[in-house]
């Protein structure tokens, strides 16, 4: 899995895009919304991050030769899903869910303000974003937002098997079904709805993304295994200490990880006939499971 395509300008210039788009969302939310949620929703948005599920939207727009512009429909999408991925983060961190202090090196929502803020940031964020998604008026709006609908239900799935999880002995096709709700499905979302709104079909990113959201939790397991919290930015082996059902608990790490450079191979197999447009999207591809934090 090599390759020379610059990954880190690149995802650093979408987060900076997509932070100017998420600060216009806090911003109309401060002037609508009470105050102290109104602050608690600019903190769980504007908390940094790679921005990488916006980044796999807008390069598959680009995959398949479609706008990503800061005023394209893919981005609108990108926007839409991270809102959808950060309620996400803000009710996994909740002590009735994962406990964690911190995301992303600062203290979590519920900690920074207070269990009940937190839960109506979730909440607020979620309604938010697909306000956000169809509030452009663009025809093929609907069938993205029901794309995403179906991913954060997915999601919301995985998390109920993850929570009933911690002591059951889950087989090994349990726990990639887990993977595939938990995290994959934003991230295959995220590939999907970018070639959706690039030209109006999936293109075939069905596939493209079910490979690369397991290949993601699969690196994010390995590197609760073998992480430390000041490099993460939260708390490290807590998914071992907790009993979690993981790909690396269930086979070892070392097959684990033969298992996400493998999936990443598939991914970038199925790009190649896209040829240089897609070069971005196979460098994420390539980040998805070599990144560190």
């Amino acid at each position: 899995m090599t390759g020379s395509f610059a990954i880190e300008p690149y995802l650093r210039a979408v987060a900076a895009r997509v932070e100017g788009q998420l600060r216009r969302v806090a911003e109309e939310r401060r002037r609508a919304g009470p105050p102290r949620l109104a602050e608690a929703l600019g903190y769980a948005l504007l908390s940094g991050g790679k921005r990488l599920r916006p980044a796999l939207v807008l390069s598959s727009a680009e995959a398949v030769g479609g706008d990503a512009g800061d005023g394209s429909l893919a981005m609108r999408f990108a926007v839409a899903l991270e809102m959808i991925h950060a309620y996400s983060l803000v009710h996994d961190d909740l002590p009735c869910m994962d406990d964690d202090d911190l995301r992303r090196g600062r203290p979590t929502v519920h900690r920074a303000f207070d269990e009940a803020t937190a839960v109506l940031v979730g909440d607020g964020l979620q309604s938010a974003a697909f306000s956000w998604l169809l509030g452009g008026g663009e025809p093929r709006a609907a069938a993205l937002a029901a794309l995403l609908a179906a991913g954060a239900t997915r999601m919301v799935e995985g998390q109920a098997i993850d929570m009933a999880a911690p002591g059951a002995a889950l087989a090994e096709p349990e726990v990639l079904d887990l993977m595939a709700r938990k995290t994959g499905a934003l991230l295959a979302a995220a590939v999907v709805g970018g070639a959706v709104a690039g030209c109006g079909e999936p293109r075939g990113m069905e596939r493209v993304g079910e490979k690369l959201g397991l290949a993601f939790q699969i690196a994010d397991d390995l590197l609760d295994l073998t992480g430390d919290a000041a490099t993460l930015g939260k708390g490290a082996g807590k998914d071992a200490a907790a009993g979690k059902a993981t790909l690396p608990a269930l086979v070892g790490a070392g097959e684990a990880r033969r298992r996400a450079d493998a999936l990443c191979d598939e991914a970038l197999a199925l790009l190649a006939p896209l040829g240089a447009a897609a070069e971005p999207l196979r460098a994420l591809s390539r980040f998805v499971v070599t990144r560190r934090h």
